[in-house]
């Protein structure tokens, strides 16, 4: 796009906080309480009762408006489609899930079934998922170990597994599984939780299903050689069961071997001309109902099971199973697992959901999907059904028949139906290497993930980072615990990098309002006498400290610091009070109005001037203040107020406002004048106030920042000593000298005294034979000295001309020492 330039000029005040809220007339916020909230749910009306049965039952909103002559044929296609892949995938997945086959062609049928009622999804396929299978036979595999079925065989003299005590049991907890994530997926979407994937992040979702995929693959390793495996699980487990694959590789099976190869191949080739095929073929050639159908005829003719000791699936009973409740027994020793497979479950569906939602333009509810998908597995799970998800590759293979809603989805569950009740049985000699190929296949989509790395290095490193522990995780910690770390992980990120933000200085862009950091611009520079400080990230409980030691750095002043020393010189003066005190005590001496300046050190208040005259923290990147957030700012303006700069804000939302009303920010001594709506608001109010001091004090190399008390003099010099006669014009001319150092009035002997001042000279020549009384001693004097403790200091010095009298030279040298030992202490 071309440069557009277009002048502009605003001529306004410079507006604080309040002032815009007046202007733009801000209105209260108004909270319901919780009473209200509960009445306002429980009104009921008909336009109220008909949007929630439309929004519930998505299947009444759509359904009679279905355009029959538009979608029918292309849904009738790709329900046929999806129902032919519906075989091989569930059959597969049953087998990763350590149950019989029919188990999986039960999943196609009931659960999709109810998504067709409840779902919001359009073009996703429902149906057995291989991550989620995997994760349930993890904890089948778990909870029902093969040695606890052993049974000893009088034909071969030796024990063997109780394979259908074992699978039926196995069954049951596959079903409690699946009914407990269902319930944990329902109740979620009543409470509204379907943000909760927005906790799953793509790099994560992604490096979870690589990881999981090594588990499927070396799950079915025992499938591929023929041999037989103990099993393990939990942590490391994969690492375990490759060892005793490696042990075991010697007893493979040449035959199962052999099928596995050959599968294998034919799948691979037949994928890769399918993807290039694809713009010539309406539907892709279902080469994986192919395998199934030659796999078991191959089997059937040359008797794989007898003849080469090939496993098959065995029988398959036609039909349709009672409903049973799952075994209550089993939720205790499940609950963890059951709301993980409900979280994977439903976070694949969600983000496979949205994005076909993206691509043809309508919205998919998230907390409607929660619902639907627990309505699918609860129901399901009554039905000894397997939890249900949805799959990228039927989703892809829907879509490109052409299918336009989840009638199409219905149309596979009726195919699933027709294919247990007559066709299932005829795949009783089905090799299981067969299924365990399809399976593989059905991975190279999730393997092909780790060429996306290099491009998400390059995008974002952390985000690679995620990929890459997540895959870590999820194949030492096995599929539950190593999602658990792999959230925990990912958690980890956002607050180290709320942590650990870029602090920097800003500048001003030449005739513009605009500011950017110092660092990163050349063009832009720091406004004189104004720092400007921002932070990327928001302000909370984990950077508050942070944020402070920040702020201190980038101005180069280190407060501690000068608060200590403050502290000491306050805690000097008041020593130095009372030692005054006692001493004048002790000496008899009144500390009267004319003893008040004694020993007194003045602290200059005003900064340093290298230091800024003010600092603006520009509060835009945050979002949210907690109540350390909160006591850090009011911590920065009372630490760095104490030594003369201001501190103001500068760009906060309404709600960090409002997190500072909440929070007692505000008080009688800091209102909203310091808030300010833009960050050049902010400069130019310090930039007035900054005008303001330097037309209070116009010296601008004052070497001190409190002003000084010049030394003043009578007009009349002193005169030299003439004689006896001009004594007491000398004491007067002596009195009349003032500086910054004064010491407390010496006494005066009184007399009578004639004219001319005889007086004084009777007594002049009667001191010498102690005729009169000394004077009484008086206590060392302390001047009062003005001193600005900052990196220079300020004294004012005596004159000390020649012409003088002796007494007035004496005096004031008197005075200069005493202000050196004062120095000197």
């Amino acid at each position: 796009m071309g440069e557009r330039w277009m002048a502009y000029s605003v001529h306004r005040k410079i507006l604080d906080e309040g002032a815009v809220g007046d202007m733009a007339g801000k209105s209260e916020s108004k909270t319901q309480t919780l009473s209200e909230k509960v009445k306002k749910s429980m009104r009921c009306s008909a336009p109220r009762l008909k949007k929630f049965l439309l929004s519930s039952i998505p299947l009444l909103s759509w359904l009679p408006r279905y355009p029959i002559r538009e979608y029918a044929i292309g849904d009738l296609i790709a329900g046929i489609s999806v129902g032919i892949m519906h075989i091989p995938f569930g059959m597969g997945v049953a087998l990763v899930t350590s149950v019989p086959p029919i188990f999986g062609l039960y999943s196609c049928f009931y659960p999709v079934l109810i998504y067709f009622i409840f779902g919001t999804s359009r073009h996703i396929s429902m149906g057995p998922y291989t991550v989620v299978g995997v994760m349930i036979g993890g904890v089948a595999d778990r909870l029902i170990l093969n040695s606890d079925f052993m049974i000893w065989d009088n034909v071969t003299n030796s024990s063997i597994v109780d394979t259908m005590s074992r699978d039926a049991a196995r069954v049951q907890v596959a079903a409690a599984v699946t009914f407990l994530s269902g319930v944990f997926q329902i109740f979620l979407g009543l409470a509204q939780f379907g943000f909760l994937v927005t906790y799953l992040s793509e790099p994560l979702v992604r490096g979870y299903t690589t990881g999981t995929a090594f588990h499927i693959i070396v799950s079915q390793l025992k499938y591929i050689f023929g041999i037989n495996l103990v099993g393990h699980s939990g942590p490391l487990s994969l690492i375990y069961n490759l060892l005793e694959v490696w042990y075991l590789i010697l007893e493979t099976n040449i035959g199962t071997l052999v099928v596995s190869v050959v599968t294998l191949v034919c799948l691979v080739v037949a994928k890769e001309l399918n993807a290039c095929l694809s713009q010539k073929l309406p539907v892709p050639i279902p080469m994986e109902l192919l395998a199934l159908i030659i796999g078991t005829v191959v089997s059937w003719q040359v008797n794989l099971e007898e003849n080469y000791g090939v496993d098959v699936v065995g029988l398959i009973p036609s039909g349709l199973q009672p409903p049973v409740f799952p075994d209550i027994s089993l939720f205790g020793q499940v609950i963890g697992d059951a709301f993980a497979v409900s979280v994977v479950g439903y976070g694949i569906v969600i983000s496979l959901g949205r994005i076909f939602a993206l691509k043809y333009g309508y919205k998919v509810d998230s907390n409607q999907e929660l619902i639907a998908l627990g309505l699918s597995n609860s129901f399901g799970g009554i039905f000894q059904c397997l939890s249900i998800s949805t799959s990228i590759s039927r989703s892809e293979i829907q879509e490109r028949a052409g299918g336009k809603t989840q009638v199409a989805g219905a149309l596979s569950a009726i195919i699933s139906f027709v294919i247990m009740l007559w066709i299932g049985a005829l795949f009783k000699d089905l090799p299981k290497a067969v299924l365990a190929a399809i399976t593989y296949v059905t991975l190279l989509g999730m393997l092909k993930q780790f060429l996306g790395i290099p491009v998400l290095w390059r995008k974002n490193k952390i985000d690679a980072v995620i990929w890459v522990a997540t895959f870590i995780f999820t194949l030492l910690l096995n599929s539950d615990m190593g999602l658990a770390a792999s959230i925990g992980f990912s958690m980890l990120t956002v607050i180290f990098r709320t942590q650990l933000p870029k602090y920097s200085l800003l500048g001003q862009i030449p005739g513009t309002d605009i500011y950017r950091p110092l660092e990163e611009y050349s063009q832009v520079r720091q406004v004189q006498g104004i720092l400007i400080f921002r932070s990327s990230a928001t302000l909370y409980f984990a950077n508050a400290e942070m944020y402070q030691d920040a702020l201190g750095k980038k101005s180069d002043i280190d407060i501690a610091k000068i608060l200590s020393a403050k502290k000491k010189l306050k805690a000097k003066r008041e020593r130095i009070e009372k030692e005054n005190a006692k001493k004048a005590k002790k000496n008899g001496v009144n500390m009267g109005s004319e003893h008040k300046d004694i020993a007194v050190i003045k602290m200059d208040v005003k900064h340093e001037p290298s230091y800024p005259q003010a600092i603006v923290l520009d509060l835009s990147p945050v979002n949210f203040l907690d109540t350390m957030g909160i006591k850090a700012l009011q911590n920065i303006q009372r630490d760095y107020g104490e030594i003369g700069i201001e501190v103001v804000l500068a760009g906060c939302q309404t709600g960090v406002v409002d997190n500072l009303q909440t929070g007692g920010f505000f008080n009688d001594k800091m209102t909203k004048s310091c808030l300010f709506s833009t960050i050049h608001d902010a400069v130019l109010f310090c930039q007035s106030d900054r005008m303001e001091d330097e037309s209070k004090y116009p010296t601008p190399l004052q070497l001190s920042s409190a002003p000084t008390r010049p030394i003043t003099r009578n007009p009349t010099p002193c005169t030299p000593f003439r004689g006896r006669q001009n004594e007491e014009d000398e004491e007067d001319s002596c009195s009349s000298f003032s500086s910054e150092v004064t010491s407390p009035p010496l006494p005066v002997l009184q007399g009578n005294a004639g004219a001319g001042g005889r007086g004084v000279r009777a007594r002049r020549r009667v001191l010498p034979q102690r005729r009169v009384p000394r004077p009484p001693r008086l206590p060392p004097l302390r001047p009062v000295t003005n001193l600005s403790f900052s990196r220079s200091f300020t004294f004012s010095f005596f004159e000390l001309p020649l012409h003088q009298s002796p007494r007035c030279r004496a005096e004031r040298v008197r005075n200069l020492m005493l202000l050196l030992r004062q120095i000197h202490y």
